[in-house]
């Protein structure tokens, strides 16, 4: 297995942020890389995006039936997990900080990750696939190693004919109590729109919250006016 990498920010900057992505993130990532800086107050990041081959297969844990379309989901997860591991972050030591995060099926790879190692400080799910089947029962049954969890959805998210997407919401809710529970750093973020609205914006508060939770005090009162600013 060989993804494409692409490299933003600082490459010797210390904070790592690790993003799955695919071409229409890519469409978007300067402009996503844009709002970072500006929601953490100019804080230097180094931002590796790996390019998936199939969002389904690469991303998804275990096997699940289609949900729309006829594409199901595969369990490339694990594959995807140990090429990060060993070809994108190689030496976790050469960072004091590194998140691992996404959007949709992305943002639900991020949280599965968290799971299965404690390499990542913390995870930015944005708007994450929370729907897959059996995803909130394996959150209830498991812990995750990081630290601090950033969640969010669209507030019409919930609001499909779908059967199964249409759970969103109700797992968005559960995974959030589930991890406050647990005694986790966390907060659910309730962005305007569905869920093709702004992925590259809410991607960038989730990354910009783990940051600035863990940025020097001096820098804290600025940067949580730049995540209230209205876009």
């Amino acid at each position: 297995m060989n993804f494409e990498q692409f490299c933003y920010g600082d490459p010797k900057a210390d904070t790592l942020l690790l993003q799955m992505v695919d071409d229409h993130d890519l469409a978007v990532i300067d402009r996503e890389a844009a709002y970072i800086r500006e929601l953490t107050g100019g804080q230097s990041f180094c931002m590796k995006a790996v390019k998936v081959h199939s969002w389904n297969q690469d991303l998804s844990p275990w096997p699940a039936e289609a949900v729309f379309g006829n594409e199901g989901f595969g369990e490339g997860a694990a594959d995807t997990l140990d090429f990060l591991l060993k070809e994108v972050l190689e030496d976790p030591a050469l960072y004091q900080r590194i998140f691992l995060g996404g959007y949709s099926l992305a943002g639900l790879f991020a949280l599965w990750a968290g799971y299965q190692t404690d390499v990542f400080h913390g995870t930015a799910a944005a708007s994450p696939s929370v729907w897959f089947p059996h995803f909130t029962e394996y959150m209830q049954t498991h812990t995750i190693h990081t630290d601090s969890v950033y969640l969010s959805l669209g507030d019409r998210e919930e609001k499909t004919r779908n059967p199964v997407m249409s759970q969103v919401g109700t797992a968005i809710r559960t995974a959030y109590t589930i991890l406050r529970d647990a005694g986790k750093n966390c907060i659910l973020e309730w962005n305007s729109g569905n869920h093709f609205k702004e992925p590259d914006l809410r991607t960038a508060k989730a990354f910009a919250w783990l940051m600035n939770a863990a940025a020097p005090y001096s820098l804290l009162n600025e940067n949580s006016q730049n995540l209230h600013k209205n876009y």
